[in-house]
């Protein structure tokens, strides 16, 4: 997050630790937040208006799977450079009823026409990261009626109306998505059809307070109330689309977008004294998180004070472990040669456990292309019934392809780009085949004699964040005893690539400087992101929910 915006959030205290001549004493924690308690449902999501439209299907009846789709709906008029129809979801859901968790995966793949020879072809030794070709198969919109299908009482027009209302007659734009609109500009000016629907007069992003309309998106969710997901998935919309996309030189056509189907599939999990952290198995990337905290497990992490430079010298060793495995091995799971089970057996932990140094940070290069940057929303939803759901949409980069397909009203994916062009790596780019993934939601549960029984619901959005955000928060929880808004609020690292880490400005010098001792490269806040955290909790009545301070949102319950 830039200096600007995080000083907005920065509560200012004396500093105890020593300070060098001359400097001004950093602040040491980020503005708090009450957590929210509610008796009968909470959502947590990164805008107040999705929050509220959740809320108000919950009280119309609806579960908390129809309050996601509604809220996710919402964020994508409202908050349209991180997500969309045009994107990809996933989705952990605690059902009380069948009293299991499920996991659902709508990712898009590559279409029939996207090979390593047809981009070479073009000049390109990777994929690239804008414009049509790196579009790849929309799998959000097939997410969101499979999650309402199964575990959804109201119909798919009823949790799209508020999006429909909000899009038609417009909103005033908050102040972080105002910022990170703007910085898109650029992008958005390529393509006409995102520069007519997304830009002021065709050349800025709209300011902080300022009114903005979709009615292009609004007449695309009234058609989709109307005629189901299958207009996209072969029927009028798309055609429109795959039309578009092959006439400007992209991949995928309508066969392929006839050929998607959200899939339902078994989570993967770790465990930690007492509780398991679950995630989505491959092609995302939670396997990282649940190796970081087998690997960290092996620690006393309680004898060490809270983001001391001991304590994020293991984390953050941990975690180029973890994302070392990740860029090796992760990728479509029809492709991968190692299983996660592989990945988080007791042996293989342990050797990566055993190549941590507590003295000195591992001198080791990024692994694989540095697949970083990601425009996601994450949400969190609980219902009377005692149903929760962990959700996450995202369409990758800011504004995704920056590629709108005129009269549509929403920007499609970029996801091409995280595949390989290396031969024989398991995430090497071909048709049907599906990328891998940075959005990860996360679910906890704790674990008794009579089996699993939920917990938590959670999720920190922000490409290869995602899984040292999940550890740091859950860490939060489970070692130093937080509350819930106070283990968001936290101030965090991120390990950005080889020795490279930054740090929020609420991080002591003297921590800073002792990390520097052990061999890291000790970077300052700016132009780093460091994630935007959601989050539910199931008490032994009612519930908690909690939401970042470094986003534009809220928690909210009934």
């Amino acid at each position: 997050m830039p200096t600007r915006a995080l000083s907005m959030l920065l509560v200012l205290m004396p500093i105890v630790a020593a300070e060098l001549p001359g400097q001004e004493p950093r602040p040491t924690t980020l503005a708090g937040r009450s957590t929210v308690y509610a008796p009968n449902g909470a959502v947590a999501t990164s805008h107040p208006l999705a929050t509220s439209a959740a809320l108000s299907v919950l009280q119309a009846g609806g579960t908390a799977a129809d309050a996601a789709v509604a809220a996710a709906a919402v964020l994508n008029v409202v908050e349209p450079h991180m997500t969309g129809i045009g994107g990809d979801m996933f989705a952990l859901l605690w059902s009380a009823e069948e009293e299991r968790l499920v996991g659902l995966e709508s990712v898009g793949a590559a279409g029939s026409l996207m090979t390593p020879e047809a981009l070479a072809a073009r000049g390109h030794e990777s994929v690239p990261v804008r414009g049509v070709e790196a579009v790849t198969v929309p799998g959000a919109l097939a997410g969101w009626a499979a999650l309402i299908d199964r575990y959804g009482r109201l119909t798919l027009g009823d949790v799209l109306a508020p999006a429909i209302r909000l899009a038609e007659a417009g909103f005033p734009v908050s102040p972080i998505i105002a910022r990170e609109w703007a910085e898109a500009a650029d992008v958005l000016q390529e393509d006409p059809g995102a520069a007519a629907t997304y830009l002021v007069d065709g050349n800025r992003g709209p300011v902080a307070g300022e009114w903005v309309r979709n009615p292009d998106f609004a007449r695309t969710l009234r058609h989709i109330a109307d005629q189901g997901p299958a207009t996209l998935y072969g029927g009028e919309l798309g055609r429109q689309i795959a039309g578009h996309v092959r006439q400007t030189g992209g991949f995928i056509t309508l066969e392929d977008l006839a050929a998607h189907e959200a899939r339902w599939v078994e989570p993967v999990s770790a465990e930690f004294r007492g509780y398991r952290l679950w995630q989505m198995p491959p092609p995302g990337q939670g396997i990282a998180a649940l190796q970081m905290l087998r690997i960290l497990d092996g620690f006393d992490l309680g004898a060490m004070d809270h983001n001391s430079a001991e304590y994020l010298h293991h984390l953050i060793e941990a975690k180029k472990l973890a994302f070392a495995d990740l860029a090796a091995y992760v990728a479509d799971p029809d492709h991968m040669a190692v299983t996660p089970e592989r990945l988080l057996s007791d042996d293989y932990v342990q050797a990566r456990r055993d190549a941590l140094d507590p003295g000195r940070a591992l001198d080791r290069p990024d692994p694989g292309p540095a697949l970083t940057d990601s425009e996601t929303i994450y949400l969190s939803v609980a219902d009377n019934h005692g149903n929760m759901v962990s959700f996450i949409n995202s369409i990758f980069y800011a504004f995704g392809s920056g590629v709108v397909v005129p009269g549509t009203g929403f920007a499609l994916q970029n996801r091409g780009t995280g595949f390989s062009m290396e031969a024989g790596h398991p995430n090497r780019v071909a048709p049907g085949k599906r990328p891998f993934h940075t959005i990860i939601p996360a679910f906890v549960t704790r674990t008794t004699p009579a089996g699993e029984t939920p917990w938590l619901s959670y999720g920190v959005m922000g490409g290869s964040m995602q899984p040292q955000g999940h550890v740091q928060v859950l860490l939060n929880l489970l070692v130093f005893g937080m509350d819930l808004q106070q283990a968001l609020d936290a101030p965090r690292f991120r390990h950005l690539d080889g020795q490279r880490v930054a740090l929020e400005a609420p991080i002591r010098d003297d921590v800073r400087a002792r990390l520097l001792q052990l061999g890291h490269q000790v970077l300052e806040p700016e132009g780093t992101a460091f994630g935007g955290a959601q989050a539910v909790l199931r008490l032994t009545s009612g519930w908690a929910a909690a939401s970042d301070p470094r986003k534009d949102g809220h928690a909210g319950g009934h």
